[in-house]
């Protein structure tokens, strides 16, 4: 019987194609990638793990180039990705995570940590349990940070506040949401691994509140009855356009929309159609290429 053998799949990336060569790996493999910056050597790769026969590691590879062939014939720039194959022993993956993932404290509300970590919680400080390599989204994108803090300053002790994260990935933020009181917390994502994946996550760090949906932004009702106080979109620029109206529809009257996934040289387009819906921008952070805003409409 021929064994399985643990391999790193790795594509290079840049920050205008990374979450489609994620989401790519994501199908192909159905494994969720984490992207790395070298920055001594200012090179990005997108990584999942995996367990491969080498006969299936040669099927993969055609898999693969076929895959980002498409996407290129979609419009998406990926003429220089370079698909690496690397043979690696299970003790050498477990230490790479451990290298690259540390526990992230947001403010004083939430620590997220993985499981390995004996990092404890500031006093009263609630915990989120995310490993990387399991899960795409563990609070190290500095897009999910900005929305995790957002949420945390946005909370009001004592007061019923309710929250909808469209495009939710991992789940983290639906999480972060349910740990720190707000109710009820509604989420979903296109992709049917990412709901699976953020199901699996919720169950494991005891949040029943929440259930993860597969729903298409585009296809839900231009307006809905059901308005929250905090709608978080950390989705692709083109869609946060084009759905301005849609995701705007479902905020409540003094609410905060948190808008992140958006590169620096998007976000004044991005701004500029929530400005049409009477929107204003009152938090913006800029780090490396992504830009991160919250607007009140």
């Amino acid at each position: 019987m021929k064994t399985k053998t643990l391999r790193q799949i790795a594509i290079t990336v840049t920050p205008a194609n990374e979450d489609a060569i994620s989401e790519l790996l994501l199908r192909e493999l159905g494994a969720p990638a984490a992207v790395f910056h070298d920055l001594e050597a200012d090179t990005r790769h997108a990584s999942v793990y995996v367990e491969l026969p080498e006969a299936a590691l040669r099927a993969k590879r055609a898999d693969l180039g076929a895959a980002l062939r498409r996407l290129i014939d979609c419009g998406v720039d990926a003429r220089n990705a370079h698909i690496t194959f690397r043979k690696l022993k299970p003790q050498d993956w477990a230490e790479s995570w451990k290298r690259h993932f540390k526990p992230i404290n947001i403010g004083k509300s939430l620590l997220v940590k993985p499981s390995w970590s004996r990092r404890k919680p500031a006093a009263g400080a609630k915990v989120i349990i995310l490993d990387p390599g399991l899960s795409f989204g563990t609070g190290q994108h500095p897009t999910t940070r900005f929305c995790l803090e957002q949420l945390a300053a946005a909370r009001v002790s004592g007061t019923a506040q309710s929250f909808l994260d469209m495009g939710s990935g991992t789940g983290i933020l639906a999480m972060g949401a349910s740990k720190l009181g707000y109710q009820p917390v509604e989420a979903f994502d296109f992709d049917p691994a990412a709901v699976r994946i953020a199901n699996d996550n919720a169950r494991r760090n005891e949040i029943t509140n929440v259930k993860f949906a597969r729903r298409d932004l585009t296809t839900l009702p231009s307006r809905s009855s059901r308005r929250f106080t905090v709608v978080c979109a950390n989705l692709t620029h083109d869609l946060l356009i084009g759905e301005a109206r849609r995701i705007a529809n479902r905020l409540a009257p003094s609410g905060w929309l948190i808008l992140a996934g958006i590169l620096n040289t998007q976000f004044s387009g991005v701004a500029a159609a929530y400005r049409k819906l009477g929107g204003r921008c009152t938090a913006r952070r800029t780090e490396g290429e992504w830009t991160s805003g919250v607007f009140r409409i």
